[in-house]
């Protein structure tokens, strides 16, 4: 191919430019129409931002739905108050200051979110017919379509789809509220640490007292490598395999090739079931003894959730009828084999994950 003459790259450049500019010219007449009630033009500043708020909701709340509702909430608040913004700093990073804020509210309100070990130690052997725990607020998972899109600032450390991995965010909510939004809007969204304390209200020095605090914590709770790197490492051919073969061996009552997969501090858990297991005898034996011998029939999809690779499973617990949706199971991988399977129970999330209900 023969080179690009100069010209053109300068014609390409220049109307790269024309189109920042037209962009620019654009939101700012749509951010003066909203100001003053347009609430079309509004929706044309805010609609772009929309996925990459609901993740930052989603990373402070653990849940898809309280994101749901932190981000409605905020972006009431934010068309309430919009007339009062003077653009000194970016409607973008003031829209993140009030959905935040909005965040931090829901924090205090309805506290932290939990996955089965948190709760208490693993069991040892199968437990049948184990029940729901309705009382606590459990970790859900998130469909992570679109995740990444957003612009992150130079000082970013955690790429966005690291910030949706499930450890991340189950260990974000062992932090008090404050801690956790300094963190993600400096690590992960690339804010400076003054930026940070007028987006909370509070001091730079706080700031960085409770930056330290939550990097200590965050470090205990959160595995390295993160899943993006293991994941790269492995590549999408030989993820997608064990993906099939894990959905192959559950759809077939194959242990041993399900067993083939995982590697030996295995742990298997399923909220809101609150028991779960460690080790390879104990995931064994709760997998012979329910999902490959006592449920019934499975059917699967391969799906992505919290940036990682995920199977929704269907089941048929008779002979007849159809598969109905039952769980997203998400899987951490540790190199090509299986470390992790956090299967969320529930048809809810198969919605959110625009999944169908049931499968033949």
């Amino acid at each position: 191919m023969a080179p690009v003459p100069d010209k053109d790259r300068g014609g390409a450049a220049e109307s790269s430019l024309v189109s920042e500019l037209s962009a620019a010219v654009a939101g700012d007449a749509d951010l003066a129409l909203a100001q003053g009630g347009d609430d079309a033009a509004f929706t044309r500043l805010v609609e772009p931002l929309r996925p990459e708020l609901h993740a930052h909701c989603y990373r402070m709340l653990g849940s898809t739905h309280d994101a749901d509702d932190a981000l409605q909430d905020a972006l009431l608040r934010a068309w309430r108050g919009l007339a009062g913004f003077a653009g000194r700093g970016s409607l973008r990073a003031w829209l993140y200051t009030v959905a935040t804020r909005t965040c931090l509210d829901l924090v205090e309100a309805r506290g932290r979110r939990a996955l089965p070990m948190d709760l208490g130690p693993s069991s040892a052997h199968a437990v049948v017919g184990d029940t729901p725990l309705t009382e606590v607020a459990w970790l859900g998972p998130y469909p992570d379509a679109g995740v990444g899109s957003g612009p992150a600032g130079p000082g970013a450390r955690y790429e966005q789809r690291e910030a949706v991995e499930l450890a991340f965010v189950a260990a974000l909510q062992h932090l008090p509220g404050n801690q956790r939004a300094a963190l993600l809007l400096f690590e992960v969204l690339g804010f400076s640490a003054a930026e940070i304390a007028a987006i909370m209200d509070t001091s730079t020095t706080s700031v960085n007292s409770a930056l330290a605090r939550a990097r200590r914590i965050v470090a205990e709770k959160a595995p390295s490598p993160s899943q993006q790197q293991t994941l790269r490492k492995i590549g999408d051919a030989r993820v997608r395999d064990v993906v099939h073969r894990f959905a192959g061996a559950l759809e077939r009552g194959d242990a041993d090739a399900l067993i083939s997969l995982l590697v030996e501090d295995v742990t298997w858990s399923m909220p809101p079931l609150p028991h779960w297991y460690h080790g390879l005898a104990a995931v064994t034996d709760f997998a012979v003894r329910v999902p490959l011998t006592a449920c019934g029939s499975w059917r699967h999809l391969p799906v992505s959730a919290n940036g990682q690779p995920a199977v929704a499973c269907y089941l048929r617990p008779d002979a007849t009828g159809e598969h109905v949706a039952w769980s997203v199971n998400v899987l951490t991988l540790r190199e090509d084999r299986i470390a992790e399977v956090t299967a969320f129970i529930g048809a809810e999330h198969f919605t959110r994950f625009g999944l169908p209900a049931a499968l033949p």
